[in-house]
């Protein structure tokens, strides 16, 4: 079994003018993508975090500012987007083809 927390939940109390926040979803033909698993991978491509979709398809990390690459995957196929996280909230979809 993953380690991986579980997703969902509001951003109630958490400092968006101090946080780096992560999050969006992933879908494949135009639904969500429940427990898919979502990778966190620094600006060098070396593993950071994982975490498990919610059954709406949504994930959410905190990490720094920078470049980071997210990277799913699923029963479904694969996805990966480059993302470069401001502080605050920087939401984005992962599109699995």
């Amino acid at each position: 079994m993953c380690g991986a927390p579980k997703q969902g939940g509001g951003l109630a109390g958490v400092d968006l003018s101090t946080q780096t926040v992560i999050q969006g979803s992933v879908w494949h033909d135009g639904s969500p993508v429940a427990g898919a698993y979502v990778r966190l991978l620094d600006a060098t491509g070396e593993f950071t975090a994982e975490v498990v979709t919610s059954p709406e398809g949504e994930f959410r990390f905190f990490a720094a500012p920078g470049q980071w690459t997210l990277r799913s995957l699923s029963p479904v196929g694969r996805a990966e987007r480059a993302v470069d996280a401001e502080v605050g909230l920087n939401e984005t979809t992962l599109a699995i083809d």
